[in-house]
Parts: C-alpha cells; sequence; structure tokens
C-alpha cells in the first residue's frame, strides 16, 4: 500500500527523486556513495572513474569526502577524474578557474595522483579544441568510462555547460554561454562583462555513458528549473530533461529545491491532503487563478473537476469555504501596519496597542528598506510610529569604481576652491587613480576606495530616510564584520555580528521589527543579515529580556522574490501618491542607478521591479475579487 500511494504521489515526476530535509545530510549520502564505489573498487584493485561538477553545489560533498580520507582513511589513489567543464579561456591559477576550484575543495586535501585529474584546459588554442575534445572523450573511453558522474543544475537548465539547444547525443566540445548563465557567474568575475562568453564542456551524451548519474540541486531558487527537468516533457530548451531517457539517474535534492513539484506545491492533485486552515487557503487561492474567477465565484464543479473534490466534501458547502478564505485574504489588507489605535484589532494582522510603537527596520543593503517597504516605511513614519532603520552592511562593493573616482574629484575641486591644503589629498588621489587603472577583475578595492564607496552609499542611506521622515539619531550603520571577512575568509564566526546586533535592539527595544526575508538574493548577503538577527534575537530571549516577548517580526521581500499570495499575512495598500513618494526615495539611491553593480538577471532598473512587484500583487489580489489598489507591499509574520 505503502509502494502504490508513492507511485500515485509522484506519478508527475519521470525520473527519480531523492528528498532530503537540508543540502548536508543530502551531501553527506552523496558523499558515502562515491566513497563507497571508491572503497570497493580499491579492494578489487581497480580504478575509480569520476565525473566531477563545480561550484556551490558539490562543496559539502568534497567536503565530507576529504572527511572520509582524513579521519576515515579512504584512498583517492586509485581515483581517476575528469571534470565536467572550464570557462574559455581561462588561466588555471586564475581563482575563478576550476582548477583552482578543485585544487581548493578536494584535491589538495586527499592523496590522489595530480596525473589522474583531468580538467578541460582553458589555455588552448581556439583552432585546437576540437582535437583535445575528441582527446578527452577517447581518454574517459581508455579508463572505461565514468563510474559516478556529479552533476548540477542551472538556472537554463543546463547540465556541465550544455546551454538550451544542445543535442541529446553531444560530445565535449566549446560552446557559447547563455546570458543567464553568465549573470549567475557574474559576482565571481566582477561583473557580467568579465564572464567568458565560452566554454568547453563534456556533452550530455559524454555523461549519458556514466553508469551512474547523480544530479543535486538545493534551495529555492532552483525549485522552478527542477519542477520542468523532473515533470515536463524532454525539451532542448531544458537540456536536463534529457537525463529522463536513461534509467541510471537520480535527482537528490533538498526540500526547498523540491517544493514546487506537485505533490508538494499542489498535492491535491495526486492524493488525499490533510485540509489545515493554510493548505485550504493555498487550494482556494490557486484555483481561483486556475479557473479565472473571483474566489466568491467559485462552484463545487470548479472544486469537483481541479482534483479537489475531497475538500469540497469534507469542508463544504463550497460557498462556506470560499466565504471563509475571501475574509481571512481580506484581513490581511491594513492601511494601519504599525497598528490602528483604538479598534478591535482581532481581525487586523497588527496589534493596536500600544498606540505609538517603536519599530526597526533592518536593512541588509543600503536601499532594501525603500525599495522593498518604501511605502510602508513612510506609512509609519507618517503615522507617528518611533522608526527607527538600521543599515547592516555597507554596501560598498555595489558601487561603480567612476562614481568613486566622481567623489574624490568632486574633493579635489572642493579642496582647490577652498584653497585647502591639498599635498595629502593629492598623494592619495594619486594611489586611488593608480590602483584602479591596473585593476583586475573581481580584483577587491584597497581600504581607501572601500570607504569612499561605503561613504557614497551612507550619504545614499542617510538621503532616503531624510526623506522618509526620520531624524539622524533614529538612523544606524551597523557595518556588521562578516561583510569584510567573508570576502578574504573561507570561513567566518559571526559572533562580533551577533553582538552588535544584540547591543542595537537592547539599545531601541523594538515593539515590531521588519526584517529581510528574500531569501532568493544572489548575493546571500540577506540570508546572512537574517540569520545573525535570528541569533541575536535568540540569544537576547535566553537572556530574559522581558521587551522580546512582545516585539513581533515582519519579514518583506524586495528586488529579487516576492511572497505567495497564500503566504502573506499583512498587505499594505499604497496610494498613487505614495508609490510615488517611494520611488523618490529609491531615486536619492543615486549609485545605484541606472544600471546597479549587481543587478542579477534582471534588467529592469530596481525601482521599476519594486512598482512592478507590488502593482503585480494588487492585481492578484483584485483577481481574487478584493478591491482594486495602485499597489500592495506583503508582509509574512516570523515566530522563533
Amino acid at each position: 500500500m505503502a509502494i502504490l500511494n508513492l507511485l500515485e504521489e509522484t506519478r508527475f515526476e519521470k525520473l527519480p527523486v531523492a528528498i532530503y530535509p537540508g543540502q548536508l545530510a543530502a551531501s553527506i549520502q552523496v558523499a558515502h556513495r562515491i566513497a563507497k564505489v571508491i572503497s570497493d573498487n580499491n579492494l578489487e584493485g581497480r580504478n575509480t572513474v569520476l565525473g566531477l561538477a563545480t561550484g556551490a553545489t558539490p562543496m559539502a560533498v568534497y567536503s565530507e569526502l576529504v572527511r572520509l580520507y582524513q579521519q576515515d582513511g579512504l584512498s583517492f589513489k586509485q581515483v581517476i577524474t575528469f571534470n565536467l567543464d572550464e570557462y574559455y579561456p581561462m588561466l588555471p591559477d586564475a581563482a575563478q578557474s576550476y582548477v583552482a576550484y578543485m585544487n581548493q575543495h578536494l584535491f589538495d586535501h586527499v592523496d590522489i595522483d595530480h596525473n589522474n585529474i583531468h580538467i578541460p584546459d582553458g589555455t588552448l588554442n581556439e583552432d585546437d579544441i576540437p582535437a583535445y575534445c575528441l582527446a578527452y572523450e577517447k581518454k574517459v573511453s581508455e579508463y572505461g568510462g565514468l563510474d559516478i558522474q556529479l552533476l548540477g543544475i542551472g538556472r537554463t537548465g543546463h547540465i556541465g555547460f550544455n546551454e538550451p539547444g544542445s543535442a541529446p547525443n553531444s560530445g565535449t566540445r566549446l560552446v557559447t554561454l547563455a546570458d543567464l548563465t553568465r549573470s549567475d557567474a557574474s559576482p565571481d568575475f566582477g561583473g557580467k562583462e568579465n564572464v567568458p562568453v565560452k566554454a568547453i564542456t563534456m556533452g550530455i551524451g559524454t555523461v549519458f555513458k556514466a553508469k551512474e548519474i547523480i544530479l543535486m540541486a538545493w534551495g529555492q531558487k532552483k525549485a522552478s528549473i527542477i519542477k520542468k527537468a523532473v515533470e515536463e516533457g524532454i525539451s532542448a530548451n531544458v537540456p536536463a530533461t534529457y537525463l529522463q531517457l536513461s534509467d541510471k539517474v537520480q535527482f537528490i535534492i533538498d526540500t526547498d529545491a523540491a517544493s514546487k513539484l506537485t505533490r508538494f506545491d499542489t498535492p491535491w492533485l495526486v492524493k488525499d491532503c490533510l485540509w489545515d486552515d493554510q493548505q485550504i487557503k493555498k487550494a482556494v487561492i490557486w484555483l481561483s487563478n486556475k479557473v479565472n474567477k473571483p474566489i466568491l465565484k467559485l462552484t463545487e464543479e470548479d472544486y469537483n473537476n481541479n482534483g479537489m473534490a475531497q475538500l469540497a466534501t469534507g469542508r463544504g458547502p463550497v460557498y462556506d469555504i470560499n466565504i471563509n478564505i475571501f475574509n481571512k485574504i481580506q484581513h490581511t489588507i491594513t492601511g494601519w501596519p504599525g497598528g490602528k489605535p483604538g479598534v478591535d484589532d482581532s481581525q487586523r494582522p497588527e496589534r493596536a496597542e500600544p498606540a505609538i510603537k517603536r519599530s526597526l527596520i533592518f536593512s541588509p543593503h543600503p536601499d532594501d528598506d525603500v525599495i522593498s517597504m518604501g511605502g510602508t516605511f513612510i506609512r509609519l513614519a507618517d503615522q507617528g510610529h518611533d522608526v527607527h532603520v538600521a543599515y547592516q552592511t555597507s554596501g560598498n562593493t555595489a558601487v561603480w569604481d567612476h562614481d568613486a573616482m566622481r567623489f574624490v574629484e568632486f574633493l579635489m575641486d572642493f579642496s582647490n576652491y577652498q584653497q585647502l591644503g591639498s599635498g595629502q589629498l593629492e598623494l592619495l588621489y594619486h594611489d586611488i587613480v593608480g590602483f584602479l587603472n591596473a585593476k583586475q577583475p573581481n580584483q577587491a578595492d584597497i581600504d581607501v576606495i572601500k570607504t569612499i564607496k561605503g561613504l557614497i552609499r551612507k550619504g545614499e542611506a542617510i538621503a532616503g530616510a531624510r526623506f522618509v521622515g526620520l531624524h539622524n539619531d533614529h538612523i544606524h550603520f551597523m557595518d556588521l564584520p562578516f561583510y569584510e571577512t567573508t570576502k578574504t575568509q573561507p570561513s567566518v564566526n559571526y559572533d562580533r555580528d551577533i553582538e552588535q546586533t544584540k547591543a542595537l535592539l537592547k539599545k531601541i527595544k523594538p515593539h515590531q521589527i521588519f526584517a529581510a526575508g528574500d531569501f532568493a538574493d544572489p548575493h546571500g548577503t540577506h540570508k546572512v543579515c537574517f540569520d545573525i538577527l535570528y541569533n541575536a534575537l535568540k540569544q537576547l530571549r535566553n537572556e530574559n529580556e522581558a521587551w522580546i516577548n512582545d516585539c513581533w517580526i515582519w519579514l518583506y521581500r524586495g528586488a529579487w522574490h516576492e511572497f505567495e499570495i497564500h503566504e502573506i499575512e499583512m498587505a499594505v495598500p499604497l496610494s498613487p501618491a505614495e508609490v510615488e513618494r517611494k520611488r523618490n526615495a529609491i531615486f536619492k539611491h543615486q549609485s545605484q542607478k541606472d544600471k546597479p553593480v549587481f543587478p542579477g538577471d534582471d534588467s529592469r532598473e530596481f525601482w521599476v521591479r519594486a512598482e512592478d512587484r507590488t502593482r503585480e500583487t494588487a492585481r492578484a489580489y483584485n483577481k481574487l475579487g478584493l478591491a482594486e489598489y495602485e499597489a500592495i507591499e506583503a508582509f509574512v509574520k516570523f515566530t522563533f
């Protein structure tokens, strides 16, 4: 019976998928599978031939393999490796090379014979590449083929660097990288313009020859492409779908990467559900969008024809379900994000009392506050709350070099105009010019340039917060240490960041906190900042800080991602005038206009993204049958 139930749940999935609660547990499992093959072959005196991948996905796998070597005696002397790919052109000692990656994460820490390591050569003349690729293929075959091939998956659906359009029988070759692939790689190269346009990659046909293929994926950013690869038909537009043709493949993913698979996202389509309140809310909203009707117009036939007959029978009549969900969504809408004083707050997202709240907005970068919740920020200040904003990092990496030069040259001209002694300033200026003229892609700035860029963003943040209505003593610049140390150290201790956050929290004792919950941020800064805040709050609770029991935490999202409608617990509508005020607050961040240093895969300016996102949320509410607003900013309450 259990097998039949599992088959029913997974009937949309066209290949085997193993799901783990987190990437660490999954990575350890993969590492142990590899280690068993190596150990078995070592006992029989045979070589083990591994196809290896790079990037963030397999890091924990390699870490566990290193541990197994160092602590459990796993030997790599009989292991031969072939890496999937390499950028072209690429020097092997460049920081972005896959040679450097593999040495750093695996090869330098185990007893592998370096003659047994094969990584595509990014230094070849382009005319020599076809013959080199044929020889690479031949060498794999001479060793008897790959025992295990590790794969990640890109957001274009590429495996290796087999981009959309690749053939299922393709071999090792030189390819042109997709624009999205280059955008995803841009933080490692100091901008997309520095990412190589081409790469050498094993082909899909080469991958298919492996005795065992393991594709790994972690996090919500991979959820959409995993759904396509697993559930949709085979298509050259998503090369990973070719893996459906193999009986030797398994996808190993975490729960976040699995979140859009049918059995998790819309489970009522494949099995009987436990219909709790949140599941009902999600299903009714899904049904409303599916049949393109407002919630209050949904019928029993709509329920029955779309996998929700069990809900209609068990919780019906359906009109009662519709009214209940409509009211729940309506009660998320409030023009009083700090609570409306003197009213019944039982159906409102925020408490009525205290009437004047101390509100603390944490902004990971100096513009996340106004981009993500600028309208709510304005509303809180206008309604008289004691609003503070804390900028957690300097954001100095997101300033163009030419903007830094413009400010330095302004200072030079100002000092000359005022006839100030500027000898030391001139020396500093020449040092800056000399460094920037010789600067290599992704090279860290010298300290004085970091300071200048940080001050640029600080000035913009002050201008934005003042425009909203804050005084200087309510604007806090934390400059959390991790932001600099993570650029130079492989592992970072966050104790100082946590202590600094605790000190600010104890000073303000907020009634409500707004924090970034947009963990799709491509730089990872939002997640780190939230983890620091979470640990600070946990420690304060353990230290019996009384105020913390009355502190509510609201998560916002911004330029990268939005909450699903069924997740939203507070929706703050904005008038056209408030949308314009928010836009003007964002405009104070001039260094992020017209093109930010790290735009991600969205070419729109941040203010455009913000307005489009909030208008889309308003349209989504209206489509469900709610009132029509100009824009809506959305929040989810976090309980710790």
